[in-house]
């Protein structure tokens, strides 16, 4: 298929969704009743995964006409050219080859159903990844064991990531969702914000002796991170009567430009790389995730990679029908685009996923928050959805007024896991019961009692459940691959690039303007003119 010249809209398929959009709503109770199936019929497994679907506002002639649309846009051919290392980041003539970072196991793809043909490997790229992945293991070995000193011979026992986007969010989750593997004797921090109150209300609280510092950023250029990075170094050198402190084995710098690094005086030996191709957004499965490695091990990392790599091999290999990434990108789509639902809730059942809702937000929408097709034309359509959340059983006690009577429709994902060995039977049963109840009650509804119509539920709100057996380091990986991939489905339908992010670019430029005094750029508007002065005249 010519995905430059198609148009989703133009599709048989799409022209039948809005047909059937304009019915009548499905009643969900109507088809529990009418339909014996539906809850296994709309069910998935992937391994330790499990999805259930069934609670959405879908019959099987809907569900059969989002295949349709999915099976009449480019995703097949899309998909494979993405794993292929084609060049589908148009805008930047880049490949997207995230899935190549956690190749870890060959003997996956024989456990996959459907199509057994296989991704093309660049021998080359491969070895590189293999290599980049052993300096990664080699460094987060040498810190877990106590054997990376600092300048007056001391075993690291803190350790600073200083990144942002995709430099920290991920990493940040990562450690925090995986905690039951944590170091007992390595505390991780992790410092984005240009706001100095961050940095130096946490390094107020660390020794300088036992402190290694984590430098990430992809291009060495970021100016937030190196911002941070630069008080660092002052906070190193007045606690320590260090020199240039940068070069000392105190710093660590993760990036894709080893010259940038290289100039900025990190030694050679401490600048772990990755590829220009891999994305910010899809980095914490490259030497990004060192701070991962460091506090869950090298071997729990690896373990992670596989998991993403066994939702990779079922995404890949998996017919539509039962594709979990699809399934879940398809009723995005229903939603979004043919009953005007364009807020996405989700909600896991687990405090270590409190990170989760934050980090699929930059996921999503940094991903598919597009306006431009591939052609260059914009599109007549809606894309990228509003995602939110917030853990349960806390969302309970905020938001879920609105979603339980409120005038908006909003789909959610509850996420939870079967067993949790940081909890016990008594706090996870309930954990437990209140997610199934939001889940069912959401759905039934409820009449209001004689002369209370504000205890009236009107019901029929959709949303899906995604059980964990375990909240392991693999099953984490196949988490985060799945929505990866239900973002990738998406864009595919829509024909928009997922792999970009230009809207970033004109507030940065912007900013660096206002901080150089620069005037060459377009004229300030008054308001901002007006409240720069005003901070200029009240900045102590």
């Amino acid at each position: 298929m010519d995905q430059i010249n198609y148009c989703p809209r133009k599709t048989a398929a799409w022209q039948q969704l809005e047909q059937l959009a304009q019915r009548r709503p499905v009643d969900m109770l109507a088809q529990f009743e009418a339909d014996r199936n539906r809850a296994a019929d709309f069910s998935i497994s992937c391994d330790e995964l499990l999805l259930d679907f069934s609670k959405n506002l879908i019959d099987r002639e809907i569900w059969r006409a989002l295949l349709a649309l999915a099976e009449q846009s480019p995703l097949v051919a899309h998909r494979r050219a993405m794993f292929n290392g084609e060049l589908i980041n148009t805008s930047e003539q880049r490949a997207v080859l995230h899935t190549a970072l956690r190749r870890v196991d060959e003997s996956l793809s024989s456990t996959s159903s459907g199509s057994s043909d296989r991704p093309t490997e660049d021998p080359q790229r491969a070895a590189e990844v293999q290599q980049q992945r052993r300096e990664l293991t080699r460094i987060s070995d040498k810190i877990r064991a106590g054997d990376w000193l600092g300048s007056t011979g001391k075993s690291i026992t803190d350790v600073v990531n200083i990144g942002i986007g995709g430099s920290d969010l991920g990493p940040k989750m990562a450690c925090q969702a995986l905690a039951e593997y944590a170091h007992p004797n390595l505390k991780m921090h992790f410092i984005a914000n240009v706001d100095g109150a961050e940095i130096l209300s946490i390094l107020r609280h660390l020794d300088a002796e036992t402190t290694l510092v984590i430098v990430a950023s992809k291009t060495f250029t970021t100016q937030e991170t190196l911002l941070n990075a630069a008080t660092a170094i002052t906070w190193f050198e007045s606690k320590l009567n260090l020199r240039n402190a940068h070069t000392s084995q105190h710093f660590i710098a993760v990036t894709a430009s080893r010259k940038n690094a290289l100039a900025y005086g990190i030694d050679r030996r401490q600048i772990l790389e990755f590829a220009d191709w891999v994305g910010g957004r899809y980095s914490l499965w490259s030497s990004i995730g060192l701070s991962i490695a460091i506090s869950i091990g090298s071997q729990n990392f690896h373990q992670m990679l596989a998991g993403a790599q066994s939702m990779d091999e079922h995404f890949f290999n998996t017919p539509l029908r039962t594709n979990m990434p699809v399934a879940m990108a398809l009723l995005g789509v229903w939603y979004n685009n043919f009953l005007r639902a364009q807020s996405h809730a989700v909600i896991p059942y687990c405090e270590r996923l409190n990170l989760l809702p934050a980090y699929l937000q930059q996921l999503d929408m940094e991903s598919n928050g597009k306006t431009m097709a591939l052609n260059g034309q914009p599109v007549e359509y809606a894309t990228g959805p509003i995602l939110w959340g917030q853990t349960g059983t806390n969302g309970q006690h905020a938001f879920f007024q609105l979603l339980h009577q409120g005038t908006h429709c909003v789909p959610i994902d509850f996420i939870a896991t079967a067993n949790d060995a940081l909890s016990n039977i008594t706090h996870h049963r309930v954990l437990l019961g209140n997610m199934l109840a939001q889940g069912s009650a959401l759905m039934a509804g409820q009449a209001a009692p004689e002369g209370q119509p504000h205890r009236h539920y009107r019901g029929n709100k959709p949303s899906n459940t995604l059980i964990m057996d375990r909240l392991t380091a693999k099953n984490f990986g196949a988490l985060i691959a799945l929505y990866e991939h239900k973002v990738f489905v998406q864009g595919s339908i829509w024909n928009i690039n997922s792999f970009d992010q230009w809207g970033v670019e004109l507030g940065k430029n912007m900013a660096n303007q206002i901080l150089d005094n620069d005037n060459s750029g377009p004229s300030m508007d008054t308001s901002t003119a007006a409240l720069l002065a005003h901070l200029a005249k009240n900045i102590c």
